[in-house]
């Protein structure tokens, strides 16, 4: 059977995540020795202890989860070569995906995620952008409800997560009105996220036009497997196209339920999740019951996932 390998974005996080794993695969801490040696920065103490304030900011989140992910990836590996029929990551997860498909290196991504976060950090003064999840409710109405709030400030759809579970971000005041909005449309839950910014949203701009220049001085090899864009939720092995579609991403929303759909229409019938958590799983059974989901952040929960892919999941 046909399966992607795919990897979560920010808020997968949580201190102590890959403990257990690191315990069981020694690869899991070589993993993050060579990542920490690239930017200079002790990723594994972050992801350890923590404190959850410090590894929640988007600057430590992104090279920290984007490692996490890359080491769940390799201790499964440790049981022998994976061969899987596509690859796709939500927002951050991106970059895992691309790494995972031979288009960066580690060492490249770990500090292109770096750069990513320092400059969305830099991007809106904190205080300033906010995000909130909208659930139950149709993506038009959600559009329609960014739009009324807006005014001359920016709120607008910025995760496409699954069927009625979309994100939107932009200015404090302005996503404050449209979780009022939607809440008047019939949302049955519309509440305010924990994050550090309004990410992928216009406010980004700024981020994405200094990230220009970090893109393009790193080297993109062609994808070994199609890899499912967040931005165009279509496949490509193109490495000019999956560079250019990382810079539109910072701003753009990020079409996970496209994505999904669009997988499972090219007869992929399984995902296995590479990372702590189980978070996309739970998005793609609201997506499309029909595609099995296999996670890799404990060692319990890799060994059914190696077990199911020699039994052809």
């Amino acid at each position: 059977m046909a399966y992607a390998l795919v990897f979560p974005g920010q808020g997968a996080q949580s201190v102590g995540m890959l403990d257990a794993l690191a315990e069981a695969y020694p690869v899991v801490r070589e993993t993050f020795a060579e990542a920490s040696d690239a930017i200079d920065l002790d990723l594994w103490r972050l992801a350890s202890e923590g404190p959850a304030e410090l590894l929640d900011a988007t600057e430590q989140t992104q090279p920290v989860l984007l490692t996490a992910s890359l080491a769940a990836l390799r201790a499964l590996e440790s049981h022998g070569a994976l061969a899987p029929a596509a690859v796709a990551g939500h927002s951050l997860g991106e970059y895992a995906a691309l790494v995972a498909a031979g288009t960066l290196s580690l060492s490249d991504a770990v500090r292109l995620v770096r750069r990513r976060g320092l400059l969305m950090a830099e991007a809106v003064p904190a205080g300033q952008g906010a995000m909130a999840a909208i659930l139950g409710l149709d993506d038009d109405a959600i559009a329609e409800a960014c739009v009324e709030a807006a005014g001359d400030e920016v709120v607008s759809p910025a995760n496409f997560n699954a069927p009625g579970q979309i994100v939107i971000a932009g200015h404090s005041a302005a996503v404050e009105r449209a979780i009022e909005g939607c809440k008047a449309r019939g949302a049955k839950r519309a509440m305010a996220l924990r994050v550090s910014g309004p990410f992928h949203s216009a406010l980004m701009a700024p981020a994405a036009e200094a990230f220009r220049a970090d893109l393009e001085a790193v080297s993109f090899q062609p994808a070994t497997v199609p890899v499912y864009q967040n931005v165009t939720a279509a496949p490509t092995q193109d490495p000019t196209a999956l560079r250019d579609q990382l810079l539109v991403q910072l701003s753009a929303p990020v079409q996970w339920t496209r994505s999904v759909q669009a997988m499972g229409a090219a007869g992929l019938t399984a995902m296995v999740e590479c990372g702590p958590g189980a978070v996309l799983a739970t998005m793609v059974r609201r997506i499309d019951k029909a595609i099995a989901c296999h996670a890799t952040g404990t060692p319990e929960a890799l060994g059914k996932t190696r077990e199911a892919l020699e039994a052809g999941l």
